[in-house]
């Protein structure tokens, strides 16, 4: 992300189905859920761009004030530097992995400095964050880092619901050697990976969800929803999702077999 020109990180936001909105810009997705009780947020993005996702917000009827939940699928700083302004403006519970606890301590990265914050909720495999019309199922899905959780949850419009899903945390960057080397992390991280891959594969994903845009063509999708008469992130979804999954089992694959 440029931040030098933070503006052109605005989207506009937009309903991606019934209760469920994007409110984020382009170096990450950020997610919005209407439970009735209060909004949840899911990842918070970087404090420079607080203004855009306050904006969006707004944009879209309505109001900071009413975040109960904050909810941050693992502790990068494109994830959750600006955890600690909602927080101050909103008052609201914040979630996150127990096992990112060491990174968000500063334990680890530590000539890479990570904005932390201090979580109310630690979040175990199976978990159930409920809220409202609300329940999201956090499925531990280790290896990006130790502690990232993936997402499942069903929306609804009317009488139509769908089950959607968000892998927590898709890069292999950190698991490149130069990157474990330097930061003295474990390689057993990448067979927990692709474990985690495995895992998710097993999932029922309706409406896939990226945790950053490229991972589900967010972008796209939302300029399609203005003139299309079906839903690009509902066509097809169980096959993309799976698609994306065998995409990043490949690459982790690739990395071992180089010894990159």
């Amino acid at each position: 992300m440029n931040k030098e020109k933070i503006w052109e990180e605005y989207i506009k936001p937009a309903k991606i189905f019934g209760n469920l909105y994007f409110i984020g810009i382009r170096a990450v997705g950020i997610h919005l859920i209407d439970t009735g009780d209060g909004l949840i947020i899911i990842d918070a993005g970087y404090r420079e761009s607080l203004h855009i996702i306050v904006n969006n917000i707004w944009e879209l009827g309505f109001k900071p004030s009413d975040i109960k939940y904050i909810v941050i699928s693992h502790a990068h700083n494109d994830h959750m530097d600006c955890v600690r302004e909602l927080v101050a403006m909103t008052g609201a519970k914040t979630f996150i992995g127990k096992d990112d606890v060491p990174l968000l301590k500063g334990e680890l990265y530590r000539d890479c400095p990570i904005r932390s914050f201090e979580p109310d909720v630690l979040l175990s495999d199976g978990d159930i964050i409920s809220l409202g019309n609300t329940r999201i199922r956090c499925v531990a899905t280790p290896g990006h880092t130790d502690g990232t959780m993936s997402f499942f949850f069903d929306v609804t419009d009317k009488a139509k619901t769908y089950r959607a899903g968000m892998f927590g945390g898709v890069g292999t960057n950190t698991l490149k050697r130069d990157f474990m080397e330097k930061h003295n992390l474990p390689f057993e991280n990448r067979q927990k990976f692709i474990e985690s891959i495995k895992r998710l594969k097993k999932e029922k994903v309706e409406l896939f969800l990226g945790n950053h845009l490229e991972n589900n063509k967010t972008e796209q999708k939302l300029k399609m929803l203005e003139t299309s008469t079906e839903n690009p992130f509902i066509i097809n979804s169980q096959n993309e999702w799976n698609a994306f999954l065998d995409e990043r089992l490949y690459r982790i694959t690739t990395i071992i077999d180089n010894n990159e």
